[in-house]
């Protein structure tokens, strides 16, 4: 996958850079990190520059997280309500719950978003969540900008510093990755047992 996407953005420019990253918004599993160290690294023997490559980069995280709050926005709450409905007895969910969850985004989506666009995975997904809860769309391209631009900077700068070495960034972003994903996992597993042993106790 590397090596197609290193071909791509290599033919195309910054077009190939912005359609990358739209792309890795759409489907997480394309590593931004390889997208925008490599870009940052062209600077040093293309025409492309780093402002460039940032801009690109930006627009193309923009246009992927939008695309993803659109599809949040057909999974919005109240559909969410009728699936609970139906299937909440064996999911053990009420629509208490999805209120609840709900009304937590709304207080903190805003700096949810923000801080999300920098971890790997999440940083795409959050835009489900944001659409679903109907998070004022302004507001959340604001944000999403303003977290995707920290996160492309740093990753385009530093791709542009370290030259041909960049493969080495990428390696390091490997390990703050898988780093991420545990924490994730660790923190998906704690929820989902103090969820349901609070439903437990309470039915």
């Amino acid at each position: 996958m590397e090596n197609w996407i290193t071909d791509i953005m290599e033919q195309f420019g910054y077009i190939g850079i912005l359609l990358m990253i739209a792309l890795e918004n759409v489907f997480p599993p394309i590593p931004s990190e390889v997208i925008l160290t490599f870009g940052g690294f062209m600077t040093t023997y293309t025409k492309l520059t780093v402002p460039g490559v940032i801009i690109a980069a930006t627009i193309g995280s923009v246009v992927g997280a939008v695309i993803l709050y659109g599809i949040g926005r057909l999974l919005d709450v109240e559909r969410l309500e009728k699936i609970v409905d139906r299937w909440g007895h064996i999911l053990r969910v009420k629509k208490d719950d999805i209120r609840k969850a709900d009304a937590w985004f709304d207080k903190y989506g805003y700096w949810t978003v923000l801080f999300c666009r920098m971890i790997p995975l999440i940083r795409s997904l959050i835009s489900i969540p944001a659409g679903m809860s109907n998070m004022k769309f302004g507001m959340f391209l604001l944000f999403t900008t303003i977290g995707t631009l920290i996160w492309n900077i740093i990753l385009v700068s530093v791709g542009a510093a370290v030259g041909d070495s960049w493969e080495n960034i990428v390696a390091f972003m490997d390990v703050y990755s898988n780093i991420a994903y545990a924490v994730i996992a660790v923190a998906v597993i704690a929820f989902l047992f103090f969820f349901f042993r609070k439903r437990r106790k309470s039915a």
